[in-house]
């Protein structure tokens, strides 16, 4: 590990080099000393590990931490950062309303780097991104940092560690690209600028993103070692490992770079690897039955050939698997199918296979192998236990006794059984010991090949010594089995308790139906055939019929019909929901009732539920910044227990020769040498570092299931994090802690403009608008206009049309003026319609009385909006958005749990005040622009308070972006909201609490795994070596201690899945309301 510490940062290495020195050298004067100094790291761990950073940021989400300080300065420990899974893209002000389009991984820059970018130095600076490779704590880039600015000709450089980036702005005069470059290698890095992009969305169009399978990662230090690997490769641009679902997420070039290439160096760096699924489009994975020799698949291999728009293809005889890549421009996927089926005249049946279906298959065949090799060897090992602990059984004693050559026919026995354990069996931790030790690292398997290694050649050296000298010692294969035995238990053990930790991927694919009635019609409309196909071919704009009692088998639109249907467990919403013609249905979701007809508009990879299965795997796969403490001790864990186990040989052994203790501990036969090898070895192959690495990821992946299944959405180990600190909880008023459905309560007219014209002159101005208030105004002067009691309602919406071309005026010259209102002429007059301000800034005075009248709307929670045509102000609307039920009750509620609310509104105080009021806020920013709202959370930063906005994740795109926790809330079918942390799918507010509370238990439990697994090596290591043994004579054999060490990270991954039990809290509850 010194020597990837040296590669990675040469500047950095010295007080690393210092820190484990002394963690070394306190080892060296007793194991005693290294007890104390773990039990030092506990409390400060605890104390210190989760205190919020100050003036942390939203957008940095970089908090710094100190780790394992023993004896040395606070400058001399190593920090850590978090990784960011999702992929990064600049989002200019203009798109920042409008995102449904944007991809759920997809994500905002750092305002503050983009404002950085976007600065102009001079007319002659030239700004440049770079590619930095290396870098792992703040003192990286601090160096990268530093090194560029010390470059003559630089004018500023800003270095962002979660990108891997660095941002320089620079004079090309006096300094060339490559000289940027060559500053950063020098500083000990890799460096590759590169291009600046044209736009976000043409980035996002050249890169894609694929997910791959990882075989063989045992420990943290595997991670390290594969991320290491993939972010070297030349047009990879972001790589996330996960230890606990085996997959790699990698964000690559395909021009520079392809997905054999990284498959490829993922097996030469000593895993195997696999690609599971890809965002590139056209390819499909299907599944042939019909293929029954050589001939047949000779034979679909021709018709393939003959495809027009089949690009590639390749058939797996073994396995009946065909992978096709086709341009979906020439050919769709059903067309396809539908053409090899038809061509081989129906001989070949093809079913098309769902990608995460193939992801949670691992899971079994990984616990079955497990199981396999944990039987086989514990019937091997069983034997070999028993001659050792029960060898005077009657039948079998003379056979045991029986020599046979030189040695008797137990030792033949023994030997022969534990060797198929400790080769055959035991093969997979030398391969991977091998693998580690060859890319410099080291890990668990390291640990387990060198115990039992060390115990079973000790025994084969004894009996090949007793052989020649006569002098027989006692011989320890039944360490050596055993300890195999019960490592490959806690494997399987393990395996089962990750499997259910995924149980919430698993449910949501499970939602997807397997097939779907197709309508086929005519270009009359009418309907020729139903059609049952394999709802993985369904395509855009396809017409499906969704019988009573069946899932809806695609995102659409009802065309006819009518039913109830139960979105419980995409949304969370437990009532079902009324669909009626033009009404959006999730596909997943389940139809109660009456018989649908819908078309489909999103499908595939788009719809709803593929995005919130992405989301979830996502923010399973992410790291939480607290997991960085484990990363560090997993680095330097396995040399530092060899450290330990040596010295506890060369403490025993010469506390022997020298007298220390009497030879009565020996055991029979036995000697100081033998005596201090059991309990090195026991050292060894007792201490367990895949604890530490499985606190954190396990409970971010249970967490996240148990949130998807409540309508709580969690992008992440990081929002985890931030958010069970929250201080501060800020509302955005409209759509939020309101209805959303502002209604029309008083129009007055202060001329004698007649009512009727007046409404029609303003629902004429706002028709053009796409504020909630406008559309407001103009239902409501629709409403006086056109109410007829017996007209229908699909009758009212089938002539909106035409009613608005009979009696709306036409407007020119319109303008939305945000935070004022609009302007705009109708037939020559000047029309302003807003607040205050807006008349103001335009010249029109206000009138006393008028003046009176808004100031009583205001007070009644009312908006008044002013109306002016030709400067002269001719009446006012009264426009109110009823509160939502559980407004007051979660405010109260948040404040039972020590957050603060506030309310942060673009409307007039009076109004604000008023709204706040009736659901318990005190504190309240009113007439607060959208752009400022980000400014306001920004002021309740500046003293380190973490910060989080509650809004609908469109509008307040900004403000979700700035906060420390973004929530955007009744997300409903647009999960793909990238500006939030937590997407709650139910427009209710009861989620907040929902989202609070279960980032809370969650990091408690994480609290809980990690005092569990630093407790379980501070105690355990010192039993192992023998500490004791002198007073109470406890002593570890070394297949016991194996044993505890198995079970160690079992135990952890089942108190991770205690948070499967995990309930919502009851406002009852929280509020200590007593309900007899």
């Amino acid at each position: 590990m010194i020597v990837q510490f040296v590669k990675l940062d040469r500047l950095v290495i010295f007080p690393h080099l210092i820190y484990l020195s002394n963690i070394f050298l306190s080892s060296t004067c007793s194991i005693t000393h290294f007890s104390l100094n773990l039990f030092i790291i506990l409390p400060y761990f605890s104390s210190q590990l989760y205190k919020s950073p100050k003036n942390h940021k939203r957008k940095n989400k970089n908090p710094e931490f100190p780790l394992l300080l023993l004896s040395l300065s606070s400058s001399m420990a190593p920090s850590a950062k978090d990784v960011q899974l999702s992929s990064s893209r600049a989002i200019d002000d203009s798109e920042a309303g409008d995102l449904e389009d944007v991809r759920l991984l997809d994500h905002y820059y750092d305002e503050s780097v983009e404002g950085f970018i976007g600065r102009k130095y001079d007319d002659h600076s030239r700004r440049i991104q770079v590619s930095v490779g290396g870098m792992t704590c703040a003192a990286c880039s601090n160096s990268v940092e530093s090194a560029l600015l010390a470059v003559n000709g630089v004018f500023k450089a800003s270095v962002a560690l979660l990108q891997n980036k660095a941002f320089v702005v620079f004079d090309p005069d006096l300094v060339k690209d490559e000289d940027i470059k060559s500053a950063i290698e020098d500083a000990g890095f890799e460096a590759e600028v590169l291009p600046e992009p044209s736009s976000s969305r043409t980035t996002a169009n050249k890169t894609l993103l694929g997910q791959f399978n990882i075989g063989g990662m045992t420990c943290a230090a595997c991670v390290n070692s594969v991320e290491g690997v993939l972010r070297e490769l030349n047009g990879v641009t972001r790589a996330v490992v996960s230890l606990t679902t085996s997959l790699g997420e990698v964000e690559y070039v395909p021009s520079i770079i392809s997905k054999d290439d990284i498959v490829d160096a993922i097996e030469d760096a000593g895993f195997e690897a696999s690609l599971v699924q890809s965002s590139e489009q056209g390819k499909i994975v299907l599944e042939v039955l019909g293929i029954s020799g050589e001939l047949d698949a000779q034979s679909l291999e021709s018709l393939l050939c003959q495809i027009k728009g089949v690009q590639q293809f390749r058939f797996d005889r073994s396995s009946g698997d065909l992978e096709v890549c086709f341009d979906s421009e020439v050919i769709g996927s059903r067309s396809l199918v539908d053409g090899i089926e038809e061509a081989s005249g129906g001989r070949f049946k093809l079913h098309v296979k769902n990608p995460f279906a193939r992801m949670t298959s691992k899971d079994a065949e990984e616990s079955s192998k497990m199981f396999q090799l944990f039987t086989s060897s514990l019937c091997l090992s069983v034997p070999v236990f028993l001659i050792r602990v029960c060898p005077h059984v009657p039948i079998l004693y003379p056979f045991l006794l029986w020599r046979c050559g030189p040695f008797l026919m137990r030792d033949w026995l023994k030997w022969a059984l534990v060797s198929l354990v400790q080769f055959v069996i035991g093969k997979r931790f030398y391969v991977a010991a091998g693998k580690a030790l060859r890319r410099g690292s080291t890990n668990m398997d390291v640990l387990v090949a060198l115990g039992t290694s060390a115990s079973y050649f000790y025994s084969v050296c004894a009996l090949i010594y007793g052989a020649v000298t006569g002098f027989w010692s006692p011989t320890y294969f039944e360490t050596s089995a055993m300890l195999i035995t019960f490592v490959l238990l806690g494997k399987y053990l393990e395996s089962l308790a990750k499997g259910k930790t995924s149980d919430a991927i698993k449910k949501l694919v499970e939602l997807t139906p397997a097939t779907a009635l197709l309508l086929v019609k005519d270009n009359g409309g009418k309907c020729l055939k139903e059609r049952e196909i394999d709802a993985l071919l369904i395509q855009p704009d396809d017409l499906l019929k969704v019988l009573p009692g069946t899932k809806v088998p695609a995102d659409g639109v009802v065309l006819w019909g009518s039913s109830y249907v139960n979105e419980s467990l995409v949304t969370g919403e437990s009532i079902p929901v009324l669909k009626e013609v033009n009404s959006h249905v999730i596909g997943g979701t389940m139809n109660s009732h009456g018989v649908l007809h819908i078309k489909a508009t999103k499908v595939g990879s788009d719809t709803v539920l593929s995005q919130i299965i992405n989301l979830v795997e996502n923010a399973q796969m992410s790291k939480a910044p607290i997991q960085k403490f484990a990363d560090f001790v997993a680095s330097i864990f396995v040399p530092t227990v060899i450290v330990l186990a040596l010295l506890t040989l060369l403490g025993w052994y010469v506390g022997g020769v020298a007298g220390a203790y009497p030879q009565n501990w020996l055991p029979e036969n036995g000697n100081y040498f033998v005596f201090a090898l059991m309990f090195a070895i026991s050292v060894v192959v007792i201490a367990c570092p895949c604890a530490l690495g499985l606190a954190t990821p396990t409970a971010v992946m249970v967490a996240t299931g148990v949130g998807a299944k409540n309508g709580v959405l969690i992008k992440g180990g990081d929002a985890l994090e931030r958010a069970q600190k929250i201080t501060y909880v800020i509302f955005d008023k409209t759509g939020t802690l309101t209805q959303g459905k502002a209604m029309v309560t008083t129009a007055k007219v202060f001329t004698a403009m007649d009512r009727g014209d007046f409404l029609t002159l303003v629902a004429s101005a706002e028709a053009s608008s796409e504020h909630p208030l406008a559309k407001a105004v103009v239902d409501y002067a629709k409403h006086f206009h056109f109410f007829d009691p017996s007209e229908t309602k699909d009758s009212q919406k089938n002539d909106k049309d035409s009613n608005y071309s009979e009696w709306l005026l036409a407007v020119s010259d319109f303008v939305a003026l945000p935070g004022r209102g609009i302007q705009c002429s109708i037939d020559g007059k000047h029309v302003l319609i807003g607040n205050r301000k807006l008349l103001t800034e335009n010249g029109v005075t206000i009138p006393t009385h008028i003046e009176n009248f808004l100031v009583e709307l205001e007070e009644g929670a009312q908006t008044g909006v002013v109306v002016a045509c030709d400067d002269i102000l001719i009446g006012v609307l009264g426009v109110a958005d009823p509160l939502k039920r559980e407004a007051a009750v979660v405010v109260e509620g948040l404040v039972k749990m020590g957050i603060r609310p506030v309310m942060v509104t673009g409307d007039n105080r009076r109004t604000a005040q008023a709204v706040a009021k009736e659901v318990g806020i005190h504190d309240v920013m009113a007439e607060v622009m959208p752009a400022g709202k980000a400014e306001v959370i920004r002021s309740f930063q500046k003293d380190g308070s973490v910060v989080a906005m509650v809004g609908d994740g469109i509008n307040d795109s900004p403000a979700l972006a700035a906060a420390d926790v973004g929530m955007a809330i009744g997300a409903g079918t647009d999960v793909a909201i990238e500006a939030a942390d937590y997407v709650l799918m139910r427009n209710n507010l009861e989620d907040v609490i929902t989202a609070v509370d279960l980032s809370r238990k969650t990091f408690l439990r994480i609290r809980l795994n990690y005092v569990f697994a630093v407790a379980y090596n501070i105690i355990a290591i010192p039993v192992a070596a023998g500490v004791f043994y002198p007073w109470i004579r406890l002593r570890l054999p070394p297949w016991v201690a194996g044993a505890c060490m198995a079970l160690s990270s079992v135990s952890v991954v089942c108190s991770s899945l205690l948070l499967r039990t995990y309930k919502k809290p009851r406002l009852t509850s929280i509020l200590e309301i007593t309900v007899e």
